[in-house]
C-alpha cells in the first residue's frame, strides 16, 4: 500500500492575493483568516489579499501568512476527503513549522506566532547585515561547494537535481556568481531577498528564536516529519526546537529529505500552500512519485478528484 506525506510550501511562495478565492469559496476558510488575525493582533488576511506586495514580502509578514494559507489548504483538503491518510510531513524552511503543526506538534496558533516571531528576527537580522542569495541552475554540488569555499559564501538550499541556492555577504555574491558560471553552471540567478537566510549572517536570530521556542508546548508528532537539518524525522520535542534553531542558519537539505521519503515508502505527495515550487522540485528528484497541489480552488478540485479517484 502507497503511503502519503504532506509537503509544505516555503517563503518565496507567497504572491498577493493567496488564500483569497478559498476564503471567498469556503466559510471555514475565512474562519481561519480571521482566528489567524485574533491570534496575530492585526489583518494578515487583508495582506495575503491586498498587500501592497511589498508588505507581504516582509519576511514577517510572508512567514505568518504562507503558514496560514499552507494549513487553509491542509483542512480544506482533509473536509473535503475525511478518509485522506496522513503517513509523514515535511516543509521547506519555514514550511518545517507547518509540516510539525500538521502532526500535531504545536497547536495552529503556537505554529502561527512563532512563524511570525521568527520572520521578525531574520528581518533584523538582514537589516544588521548585507546579503542576498543566488540560484546556480546546472551546476552539481560538489563544484559549488567549491565555488562557496572559494569566494566565502555559503549553501542555503539543495532543492533539486540542478538547482542549489547559495547565501552569504553582498559584496561576495557577484563574485559566487560569476565564478559558478565559469565553472558551468547554465545560471546564477540573484534572488529578490532581504538578505542571506540559511546562511551564519542569520545567526543574531537563533537565540531569539530560541527564547521563543522554550514559550511553546511542543509535542512528539504523530507522524514522521522530516527535518531540513538532518533530512531525516524528528525526534523529541527538545529536539524539535534545538533543530528548528539550528535551521535558520544550516542548508536545507530538501533533496535529501525527499530521497529518504522515498526510500522509506512513501509514494504519494501533496504539497499545500501557495505555489507549485515543491511539485516542481519533485518532478527532477523522482518523476515516477505522485504529486498533487492544493494552492487554491482550482488546484483544491483536481486533487479532491484525483484522491477519491
Amino acid at each position: 500500500m502507497s503511503k502519503t506525506a504532506l509537503l509544505f510550501a516555503g517563503q518565496g511562495a507567497q504572491t498577493v492575493g493567496m488564500g483569497k478565492d478559498l476564503a471567498e469559496a469556503f466559510p471555514a476558510a475565512k474562519a481561519w483568516f480571521d482566528r489567524a488575525n485574533t491570534a496575530l493582533g492585526y489583518d494578515l488576511a487583508s495582506v495575503c489579499f491586498n498587500g501592497p506586495e511589498a508588505a507581504l514580502t516582509n519576511t514577517e509578514n510572508a512567514q505568518p501568512g504562507i503558514y496560514l494559507v499552507s494549513w487553509i489548504a491542509l483542512e480544506l483538503l482533509k473536509e473535503r476527503v475525511p478518509n485522506l491518510a496522513c503517513d509523514a510531513t515535511a516543509g521547506l524552511s519555514l514550511g518545517e513549522f507547518t509540516a510539525l503543526a500538521a502532526a500535531g506538534s504545536f497547536s495552529f496558533e503556537d505554529g502561527l506566532r512563532g512563524v511570525r516571531q521568527r520572520g521578525k528576527f531574520m528581518q533584523e537580522a538582514c537589516e544588521a547585515t548585507q546579503g542576498g542569495m543566488a540560484a546556480i541552475i546546472g551546476l552539481d554540488e560538489a563544484v559549488t561547494r567549491e565555488v562557496c569555499a572559494t569566494t566565502g559564501v555559503e549553501l542555503a538550499n539543495l532543492n533539486c537535481p540542478g538547482q542549489i541556492v547559495i547565501s552569504g555577504a553582498a559584496d561576495k555574491m557577484t563574485a559566487a556568481c560569476e565564478l559558478a558560471k565559469a565553472k558551468g553552471a547554465k545560471r546564477a540567478l540573484p534572488l529578490p531577498v532581504a538578505g542571506a537566510y540559511h546562511s551564519t549572517l542569520m545567526a543574531s536570530a537563533q537565540p531569539k528564536l530560541a527564547a521563543e521556542l522554550a514559550k511553546i508546548s511542543v509535542q512528539t508528532p504523530r507522524v514522521p516529519v522530516y527535518s531540513n537539518v538532518t533530512a531525516g524525522p524528528h525526534t523529541t520535542p527538545d529536539h524539535i526546537r534545538a533543530t528548528l534553531v539550528r535551521q535558520v542558519t544550516s542548508s536545507v537539505r530538501w533533496e535529501e529529505s525527499i530521497r529518504a521519503m522515498l526510500a522509506a515508502g512513501y509514494t504519494r505527495f501533496i504539497e499545500l500552500g501557495p505555489g507549485s515550487a515543491l511539485s516542481g522540485f519533485m518532478k527532477r528528484i523522482d518523476k515516477t512519485a505522485t504529486i498533487y497541489n492544493v494552492s487554491d480552488v482550482a488546484s483544491l478540485e483536481v486533487t479532491v478528484k484525483a484522491l477519491e479517484g
